[in-house]
């Protein structure tokens, strides 16, 4: 991993350690916040937990699991997918208002929505970086095509040999054909 890659993904990692830690010591604060969100999708979704604190507690293991991870080099598109997607029930993309909020609260919270939006596309950026390496598509594509080249030189060869046998059958044959006739009285 270059030195870039290595601090950018640790300086990433780190916020989302950071913040998991604090959400996991004090979820009532986040729990607060995420409530609509989690009273909508545990409507649609029963297996989700009804219970916001919990939505916040187990977000934030995974910020922490996966941050770690990202800040480590450990299966860093993963852990970039898993961390953009833990921000939705972290409520940090989804701008949320309060009806008695002042203009000074209004605006702490959209920067804050705004810094959000600039780690998510961080973590897009390290989901999709390969480190140089070609991408998991493109080899399965270059796999196919060197098949289909190997088979068809096999093809080629098989045509080729199957050519070459006939032709030496048939020069044995004629061959086995004229010292017949030569031995053989007629």
């Amino acid at each position: 991993m270059t030195p870039v890659r290595f601090a950018a993904r640790s300086l990433l990692g780190y916020t989302f350690v950071r913040g998991g830690y604090a959400a996991l010591r004090n979820p009532d604060e986040s729990a607060d916040a995420v409530r609509p969100l989690v009273e909508r999708v545990s409507n649609q979704f029963p297996s989700i937990p009804k219970d916001p604190t919990t939505v916040v507690r187990a977000t934030a293991a995974v910020q922490i699991v996966a941050g770690i991870a990202l800040a480590t080099g450990r299966a860093p598109r993963l852990s970039a997918l898993l961390l953009a997607g833990s921000l939705v029930p972290a409520g940090g993309i989804l701008p949320h208002k309060s009806a008695d909020a002042t203009p000074e609260t209004e605006a702490r919270q959209r920067a804050e929505f705004e810094k959000n939006l600039a780690v998510l596309g961080g973590l897009v950026l390290a989901a999709v970086d390969t480190e140089g390496r070609p991408s998991l598509s493109w080899r399965a594509r270059r796999a196919a095509k060197d098949a289909r080249k190997a088979t068809e030189h096999a093809a080629k060869s098989a045509r080729k040999t199957t050519e070459h046998a006939a032709k030496s059958a048939r020069k044995s044959s004629e061959h086995a054909a004229k010292v017949a006739r030569e031995k053989l009285p007629v």
